[in-house]
């Protein structure tokens, strides 16, 4: 019998994706998840919320005889103390490998969302557990999230420095699955779609894609933040690349042929 591997979040986009791989490789696999759910597909799931102050017990339940943690779970805010949580609770259980999925720029762009990941960093490296992260670029369907939404104003204020190198979840989930089922290796190469496009084009492609119409107003970023746009930090010109391409994407979920074909 193989020690069970710990995936959180393994019912958002990237977990989906990663937890049949595993179980594919032979591992069994626990899923923590803030809502319950049935034992389901060789599956356990345990119910707890990394940010609730209550969770101690349940996370405690969770890491308990697991020999690696994959730690996918996220949001907006409190990730920080979210990870330290579950970091704390693998340390005590004498978890062999905690694998931690980052942000390309979290030690670099000056906001606070890239501050809470490299906090999440911070509790990861310090929890006396060996450690594997792993910093990715945006997701496609992150940047098709805010498309969208940009997307219901008839005029959409685009800051003209900025610039992604989106990447396709399916290609983090592989990467993922291999560095879950491999020995802790620290802070590995980032993980960056293939090509790097300024957001406005993004948008456009997207709208073109969408089949909508909208006036595209070039903004200004100013102060420490537009100057680490300008220069890329959220960006990474040493890193391995992914496979599927925005415009890929965008055929593929809005059903349009791609331009490439």
């Amino acid at each position: 019998m193989t020690t069970p591997l710990l995936v959180t979040g393994g019912t958002g986009t990237l977990g989906r994706l990663i937890v049949p791989r595993l179980v594919e490789a032979g591992r069994t696999v626990r899923v923590l998840s803030r809502t319950p759910h049935e034992p389901a597909g060789g599956v356990e799931y345990v119910a707890a919320d990394l940010r609730s102050d209550d969770a101690d017990d349940a996370v405690a339940a969770a890491v308990d005889g697991v020999g690696a943690v994959l730690h996918l779970a996220g949001g907006p805010k409190g990730d920080g103390e979210a990870t330290a949580r579950l970091a704390r609770a693998a340390a005590r259980a004498g978890v062999r490998h905690l694998v931690h999925i980052s942000a390309i720029g979290a030690d670099r762009v000056p906001i606070a969302w890239f501050r809470m990941k490299l906090a999440a960093e911070e509790a990861v490296t310090g929890a006396g557990v060996p450690w594997t992260i792993l910093r990715a670029a945006q997701f496609h369907d992150l940047v098709l999230k805010t498309a969208t939404a940009m997307a219901k104003s008839p005029v959409i204020p685009v800051p003209g420095v900025i610039r992604f190198q989106p990447v396709d979840a399916r290609d983090v989930a592989a990467r993922l699955t291999e560095l879950t089922l491999g020995e802790p290796a620290g802070l590995v190469a980032d993980l960056a779609g293939p090509q790097v496009t300024p957001l406005r084009d993004l948008v456009r492609s997207y709208l073109t894609a969408a089949g909508k119409r909208r006036a595209l107003l070039p903004v200004p970023l100013p102060g420490k933040v537009g100057r680490a746009y300008r220069d890329g930090a959220n960006l990474t010109l040493d890193a391995d690349l992914g496979t599927r391409s925005w415009e890929d994407f965008l055929a593929e979920r809005l059903g349009q042929p791609s331009p490439a074909a």
